[in-house]
C-alpha cells in the first residue's frame, strides 16, 4: 500500500495504540492479557506495551475510558468507577512501596552515614510526607 506523501506517516506509537485500542474494544467488556494481545494483534510483546502506554496518554489527554489492568482480566476499558479506583489504589500501592524501598534501602542508610547532610535531610522531611499521603490513598 502506497502511503499518500502528502500525510506524514503515523508515528508507531500511535499506530500500536490504534491496534491495541481497536482489540480491548472488540473485547469488551472482558479483557485481554498481554500474550492475547500479541495474539490479536499481531504484535511484538514490546510493542504492546508501548501501544498501552501510548493509549493511557491519549486517553488522559482526550478524556477517554482509560485503560485498566487486572490480574485476572488482563487489559481493559471499564466504564466502571469503581474499577478505575481500584486500579489507581494498587499503583499508588505500587509507587509507596518502590519509595520505601528507596527511603530503607538509600536515604536511611546515608543519613546514618552522614546526619548532617543537608540534601540528605530535605529529601527525608519531603518523602515522610509523600509516603504518608500515598499510604492514605492506596488504602
Amino acid at each position: 500500500m502506497a502511503r499518500n506523501p502528502r500525510r506524514p506517516a503515523q508515528p508507531l506509537s500511535e499506530h500500536f495504540g490504534d491496534l491495541i485500542r481497536v482489540a480491548l474494544m472488540e473485547a469488551r467488556p472482558a479483557g485481554l492479557h498481554t500474550v492475547q494481545l500479541v495474539a490479536a494483534t499481531r504484535l511484538k510483546k514490546s510493542q504492546v506495551q508501548r501501544g498501552i502506554r501510548h493509549l493511557r496518554d491519549v486517553g488522559a489527554a482526550e478524556n477517554l475510558t482509560p485503560v485498566i489492568w487486572r490480574r485476572k482480566d488482563g487489559y481493559m476499558f471499564s466504564d466502571d468507577p469503581a474499577d478505575w479506583i481500584e486500579y489507581e489504589k494498587k499503583q499508588l500501592a505500587q509507587v509507596l512501596g518502590r519509595l520505601t524501598r528507596m527511603i530503607t534501602g538509600t536515604l536511611a542508610p546515608h543519613l546514618a552515614r552522614c546526619p548532617d547532610d543537608e540534601w540528605a535531610q530535605l529529601v527525608s522531611a519531603q518523602l515522610t510526607g509523600v509516603s504518608a499521603t500515598l499510604a492514605q490513598l492506596s488504602k
